[in-house]
């Protein structure tokens, strides 16, 4: 296995560039970008090939890995005051708890349309 094949890579038609472009989020900023989504891909893994040979040229250690990562379905989020207030009471007017409630807007949010199953979540 190669040291790129530890960074996920990501190709995606952009509506306001007209092409597709190709990232490596936790490795590199920027991308590549075309008209052929295969060819951006290949692209893509020849800069992302060049950018760990950087890092190990420089003796720098590569950052975290962004590929094959497990998910324990579970994250942090800080939203203040306010907007927990908004999201709670909401929630309270559909008969949700918070987080089924905010589950489900992040699933419509991100194009997924399968309600979240409810679970003896506790209110807040």
């Amino acid at each position: 296995m190669k040291a790129s094949d530890k960074y996920l890579k990501i190709v995606e038609w952009s509506e306001e560039d007209g092409c597709y472009v190709g990232t490596c989020p936790g490795l590199m900023l920027g991308g590549v970008h075309g008209q052929d989504e295969a060819s951006v891909y290949a692209e893509l893994c020849e800069v992302v090939d060049e950018w760990t040979r950087i890092y190990e040229e420089d003796g720098e250690p590569l950052p975290e890995a962004t590929a094959g990562r497990d998910y324990s379905g579970k994250f942090l989020l800080r939203a203040g005051k306010e907007l927990h207030k908004a999201l709670a009471v909401q929630a309270m007017c559909v008969g949700e708890s918070l987080n089924t409630y905010c589950v489900n807007l992040l699933r419509k949010r991100n194009g997924g349309n399968q309600p979240v199953q409810r679970t003896a979540d506790r209110r807040r």
